[in-house]
């Protein structure tokens, strides 16, 4: 008797055709979140099998975060024997309670009993051997699976995983990614769509602290366990702030500094190969992000905006963000460019047409000329 874990796909078998580009891609994304485990992965039947697992809650742990899978179970294989289908079934069961079912799946047709037959000698067996349990078909509290393959498997426990689709397999964006709650619950859904990620920061030295880009760091390295590898780009921004601040109307000032994220956003975005730009924007949240606030940002794009967020309350991000495992992150108290020089009264209808005549106050190209050329690139690895 071997204990494996089974891991299920999910959306995967929706596909058609192109099926195998999918399960190769979920397959290569398993093998570099297990790297260190020690663990062999084994592809048969449109089934995933991880063997040699020395660390069970560790191979639980990393493979229930990899997009586009969604279930595993740690699995007893055993012969194609019905003594010893129903002494392992009985082993299995010893420690539950309550009410089962059995729930057969012949796959291998040349064995002689069918599923209802295999249904019921095994839980026949399993309560004669133990008379606590009832039979319940209907709501059972344990379901005892067995799946009749090349060999026997046996399992009870199905423990849930993130689904989704295999990051990779939906191309690739780039995430405006701040020290807030809502931009790396924007990045985590997009990823689970099996999009790529790379990662943009604005950084307002000396008015950000170090403290403050470390935390994007941390916070894009929480991200990584779910998305893969990030490459994150940090722009000088402080220079654009300033000159904002110093030439530009007050009440205008959020919206205009989200005018010129978006413009920097989309240069790096077209360098790197990205086909759009993921913000953690909801409508309504603050100031920038009404109907009219996004009309304008969007404005200076040509790339696709995606808001993931865009209908979510607060209340809702923050769950979210606690169940990836971002919020006490996001959470610290270091500021980030976007809390700085924050108009008393900002502007929550603000019109493109005003927007521009105030650009043309500064010199817009030559500032995003010199924040890109003094951006600083951290490769992030879970």
């Amino acid at each position: 008797m071997k204990t494996v874990l089974l891991v299920r796909m999910g959306e995967i078998f929706l596909k058609g055709d192109n099926r195998n580009f999918f399960i190769k891609a979920l397959v290569r994304n398993l093998r570099k979140a297990l790297e260190g485990t020690d663990c062999t992965l084994e592809l048969t039947q449109g089934r995933i099998f991880l063997r040699d697992i020395r660390d069970m809650d560790e191979v639980i742990r990393r493979a229930t975060r990899v997009f586009g899978v969604h279930s595993v179970s740690p699995v007893v294989e055993c012969e194609k024997d019905m003594e010893v289908i129903c002494a392992r079934a009985i082993e299995l069961m010893e420690n539950c309670t309550g009410t089962f079912k059995c729930v057969a799946r012949r796959a291998d047709k040349r064995f002689p009993l069918d599923s209802m037959q295999i249904n019921e000698e095994v839980g026949y067996r399993v309560l004669s051997a133990h008379p606590g349990l009832k039979v319940d078909v209907h709501k059972p509290e344990h379901e005892l699976s067995i799946e009749i393959r090349e060999r026997a498997y046996l399992y009870v426990e199905k423990i849930p995983a993130v689904g989704g689709m295999p990051v990779g397999t939906g191309g690739k964006a780039m995430l405006l990614l701040s020290g807030g709650i809502d931009s790396p619950v924007a990045g985590y859904m997009i990823a689970k769509r099996g999009v790529q990620l790379h990662c943009i920061h604005y950084h307002s030295f000396p008015f950000t602290s170090e403290q403050a880009k470390q935390k994007v760091i941390d916070l894009a390295r929480l991200l990584s366990a779910y998305a893969g590898p990030i490459r994150l780009h940090i722009v000088p921004f402080t220079e654009i702030q300033q000159e904002l601040y110093q030439k530009c109307p007050d009440s205008q000032l959020t919206v205009l500094m989200r005018r010129f994220m978006m413009r920097i956003a989309e240069r790096v975005a077209r360098r790197t190969r990205c086909q759009a730009l993921v913000t953690g924007e909801s409508i309504g949240q603050v100031a920038s992000q009404t109907m009219d606030g996004l009309t304008c940002t969007n404005a200076v794009c040509s790339l696709p905006v995606f808001r993931p967020l865009i209908g979510f309350d607060k209340t809702e991000i923050m769950d979210y963000a606690e169940r990836i495992g971002t919020y006490e992150t996001s959470i610290l108290p270091y500021e980030d460019c976007c809390t700085i020089f924050t108009p008393r009264h900002p502007q929550t209808k603000p019109r493109v047409d005003q927007l521009e005549q105030s650009e043309t106050l500064l010199d817009g190209e030559a500032l995003i000329e010199r924040a890109l050329s003094g951006i600083e690139v951290v490769d992030i690895r879970p």
